[in-house]
């Protein structure tokens, strides 16, 4: 399927803000308390305080991914300058299986926004081989690309998106 301005990955901005072009060529699940995670769809801090249930497709063990979740509207989509920021960061994660089995390299951080609307995306990376991919020196300002390019992880085999804001956010301006 080529990409169009349909996709939702082009339509939410994951597609030029984190990603280049890409074409979605392997399962990935994400579920928060059983709810499962879909291009745009919303959800309140109190929903994602733990990591997400993730689960890898694929049918051959021998292959291994890299998981990153970030966050490219860090500190406000207004002024992300701490673009992006990093939330989560698994390697060596056999198909078939999901973080559980990988090693994780930087903890789950549960997202927090303060102001706006943030998107999270995660994506999914085949490695070329296992224990290849290391641990960045911070969160804040991880670049993704830059990240994939370092350790010739390719372009993804996958990434979804949620949006996310202040638990008490009404999702629109305010008129006074």
């Amino acid at each position: 399927m080529p990409i169009s301005s349909r996709d939702p990955l082009v339509v939410g901005r994951v597609i030029g803000d984190v990603l280049d072009p890409f074409e979605s060529s392997f399962p990935v699940r994400v579920t928060y308390n059983n709810r499962d995670v879909t291009n745009g769809c919303e959800f309140r801090p109190s929903q994602v305080l733990n990591q997400p249930r993730v689960t890898i497709g694929g049918d051959d063990l021998r292959n291994f991914y890299t998981l990153i979740m970030v966050d490219p509207d860090a500190p406000s989509p207004s002024d992300p300058n701490l673009r992006e920021y990093l939330h989560w960061l698994v390697t060596d994660i056999p198909a078939t299986t999901g973080p559980t089995f990988g090693h994780e390299v930087v903890p789950y951080e549960n997202p927090r926004p303060a102001m706006g609307i943030h998107r999270m995306v995660f994506v999914l990376f085949r490695q070329l081989g296992r224990e290849t991919v290391y641990a960045p020196g911070w969160r804040q300002n991880f670049n993704t690309r830059e990240f994939a390019e370092l350790y010739n992880l390719g372009l993804p085999v996958s990434a979804i998106y949620f949006n996310i804001q202040r638990e008490s956010g009404s999702g629109g301006r305010r008129l006074y």
